[in-house]
């Protein structure tokens, strides 16, 4: 047999392999059935690794291993003497009786082999865990001797050791890069902490909606936020992630709709090395980076009719398979969901799925617009302008009686996201610490409601009926307030109106807001 100091050597050398690239086995295997070839004489050697039910070829070497044994796979109901090699752990000799009930050479087909030529496999395994199987073939008929098949054995053992280990590795650098693309991925996003809890807002609808984020927070339902541009969205998002159980694993979110649509399903759900062009290696996705914590997808409506079918298993059964990959992977996460659209008009319109959207709006909450809880303005601006302070380097910010009066008489329709932005360049434009109503540049823009009122003509303009003219004398009312319904200069105020009441009214007679982003 070989001496004790070689093999010492070649598993030596296996192991230094095994740690090189952990994402291919292939210098491993070439190593291994190099050593082999010194051996012995043989026309053929080959390493088939266990997938599934089949066998495929990963590595050959010899005279005949050419391009068509490469991923050459048997299926292993076809060959149940290999099939009881692999539960047994011990070598399976080929001879005619074999070939003669039908379960012949595992290239049958593939290589011109004559009959009766000398065929064994010997098993791989780690433990009890079968890895595949190590083919030998000679063209001519002759027995292999018992030292030999000892020997090769062995070498199968130290392989199947080095391909565990090779299988160890990978997993702990995989496990690396996810815990460190994770961590990049949090640095990176944008988690400022609420401006102004729900819970502490001077609005009563704004602290119902705040009560009820607390309530489902406590379980692992999804939850739909719905609202306009800017309404805070994903800070309620995080308001649900910091009150659940779930508070101290991570929080990734995700853009449905920043994200171009071929590159949308990779991002989520990982995509393994060689899927496409740019695959050269592989990358988790968010929902690996979420699992045990909270995933936020905004923008859910633009999610494509494949993702959304992808996302809807995921909810249904917590498991999918990465871009390039036919092994399904099972997470842990809590989904929590926005969009500004209408999903119930566009499940009518069939862009999006009905049975997603019953999954995803199991608890919906909507965000009131900042128009209406005007109320809040003060404690946003004040929590707004802290951070600017401290952010451009200023003792403190403060806003000057005229300042505040001309943010209160705006109709924001770009919400709270709108109002930093208009803060902060009033800020830098500022030559001290009080921002006055001449920084504030928002004469131009228009209201974010146009209250639609029709085309003026002859039959119009002779009014019908009462209903017609309270109806008229509500939506100019509207527009003169920009929309604002409640507080102080409010429509319902000025009618001399419950909001409640005039949003009854409003309903009735089919007045609908046109929202207008481009002042956002």
């Amino acid at each position: 047999m070989k001496p004790i100091e070689d093999l010492t050597s070649d598993l030596n050398q296996m192991v230094r392999l095994a740690s090189h690239d952990p994402d291919d086995p292939e210098p491993l295997l070439n190593f291994g059935l190099d050593r082999m070839l010194k051996l012995s004489r043989f026309d053929l050697i080959a390493v088939f690794l266990l997938e599934g039910e089949h066998l495929i070829v990963k590595a050959a070497r010899g005279p005949m291993a050419d391009k068509r044994v490469r991923r050459h796979a048997i299926a292993l109901a076809d060959f149940p003497s290999i099939g009881a090699a692999l539960n047994t752990g011990g070598p399976r000799v080929f001879n005619e009786e074999d070939h003669a009930r039908g379960e012949g050479d595992p290239f049958d087909g593939i290589l011109d082999f004559p009959h009766g030529h000398a065929c064994m496999v010997i098993p791989m395994r780690f433990g009890n865990e079968p890895l595949g199987v190590i083919s030998f073939d000679r063209v001519t008929c002759e027995a292999y001797e018992n030292h030999f098949v000892q020997l090769m054995e062995i070498y199968a053992q130290i392989l199947g050791m080095s391909l565990h280990q090779l299988e160890q590795n990978r997993l702990l650098r995989r496990a690396h890069r996810e815990a460190t693309e994770r961590e990049l991925l949090l640095s990176k996003e944008n988690q400022p902490g609420v401006l102004l809890s729900p819970l502490d807002s001077r609005c009563s609808n704004v602290r119902l909606v705040g009560e009820r984020l607390k309530q489902v927070a406590e379980t692992d339902t999804p939850v739909l936020i719905m609202g306009e541009t800017g309404t805070g969205k994903e800070g309620a998002a995080g308001m649900v992630h910091r009150w659940s159980r779930r508070c101290d694993k991570p929080l990734v979110k995700i853009n449905c709709a920043s994200i171009p649509e071929n590159l949308l399903e990779s991002e989520l759900f990982g995509v393994v090395k060689g899927a496409y062009t740019d695959a050269v290696r592989d990358r988790p996705g968010r929902f690996r980076m979420a699992n045990t914590g909270t995933l936020f997808l905004d923008e859910i409506g633009d999610l494509s009719p494949a993702l959304q079918a992808k996302l809807l298993r995921v909810l249904q059964e917590g498991t999918f398979e990465p871009v390039g990959s036919d092994r399904t992977v099972k997470v842990d996460v809590r989904i929590l969901a926005a969009t500004n659209a209408d999903l119930h008009r566009a499940c009518e319109e069939r862009r999006f799925r009905e049975d997603l959207y019953y999954r995803l709006s199991v608890f919906p909450v909507t965000l009131a617009a900042l128009r209406e809880r005007m109320d809040d303005l003060q404690p946003l601006c004040e929590a707004l302008l802290k951070g600017l302070a401290k952010r451009l380097g200023k003792s403190g910010l403060y806003l000057a009686e005229d300042a505040y009066a001309r943010l209160q008489a705006y109709a924001w329709p770009g919400n709270i996201r709108e109002l930093a932005n208009v803060l902060e360049r009033a800020a830098i434009l500022a030559g001290g610490n009080v921002l006055t109503a001449d920084l504030f540049d928002l004469k131009t823009r228009r209201a974010p409601n146009a209250f639609t009122e029709p085309e003026s003509n002859s039959m119009l303009e002779e009014f019908t009926s009462l209903e017609e003219v309270q109806r008229r004398h509500i939506i100019r009312t509207l527009n003169r307030c920009g929309g604002k319904l409640y507080g102080p200069e409010g429509a319902a105020e000025r009618l001399g109106l419950k909001p409640s009441t005039l949003q009854s009214r409003m309903k009735k007679m089919g007045i609908q807001r046109t929202i207008d982003f481009s002042g956002a």
